[in-house]
C-alpha cells in the first residue's frame, strides 16, 4: 500500500514563488547566457520544479547589444526566416542584427529556441525582458542581480 509520503510533488500555481533577476549581458557569450536564462525561465534551478506548470523567474536583461559570439559566429551565423511566399526564405547574420536597430533579438531569438514549444513556452517567454541598454523600466520590481559571469569562466569573451 502506498502512503501520502510516496507521492511526488506537483506545484500549483498559487504556490510558485516568482523572483525578478537581472543580468547584464555585456561580453557574455550568447549561447551560454540564453541556456542559463531558459533554465530560469522554466524554473528548472527550483527543487519545485512541475513540468507543466510555469514556475520560473522574472528576467530582465540589460545591454544586449553587447553580448559576444565565440569565433567566427558574429560573421558566420546565419538566422533563416520565411515571408510566407513562394521562395521567400530570407536571412540575417548575426552581426547584421546586432550592428542593427533591434539588437536585442540575437538574445530572445536564442532563448525562445530553447524552451518547448507550445502555450507553457509561450507563457514562459513572456516573463523575459531584453533591453538593448542600460535602462529598464522594472526598478520597482527590485530585481536581484544574477551574476552569469562569475558562474563559469566560459561565459565571458573578452570584447
Amino acid at each position: 500500500m502506498k502512503s501520502y509520503a510516496d507521492k511526488s510533488y506537483l506545484a500549483k500555481t498559487a504556490d510558485v514563488e516568482k523572483k525578478w533577476l537581472i543580468v547584464d549581458a555585456k561580453g557574455l557569450v550568447v549561447g551560454r547566457l540564453a541556456s542559463i536564462i531558459a533554465m530560469r525561465l522554466r524554473g528548472k534551478h527550483k527543487p519545485t520544479f512541475t513540468p507543466h506548470i510555469d514556475c520560473g523567474d522574472n528576467i530582465i536583461v540589460i545591454n544586449a547589444e553587447k553580448v559576444v559570439f565565440t569565433g567566427n559566429k558574429r560573421e558566420d551565423k546565419v538566422y533563416y526566416h520565411h515571408t510566407g511566399y513562394p521562395g521567400g526564405i530570407k536571412e540575417r547574420t548575426a552581426e547584421f542584427i546586432l550592428d542593427g536597430r533591434f539588437p536585442e533579438r540575437v538574445v530572445e531569438k536564442a532563448v525562445e529556441r530553447m524552451l518547448p514549444r507550445g502555450p507553457l513556452g509561450r507563457q514562459q517567454l513572456g516573463n523575459l525582458r531584453v533591453y538593448k541598454g542600460e535602462k529598464h523600466p522594472h526598478e520597482a520590481q527590485t530585481p536581484t542581480v544574477l551574476d552569469v559571469a562569475a558562474m563559469n569562466t566560459k561565459n565571458v569573451r573578452a570584447v
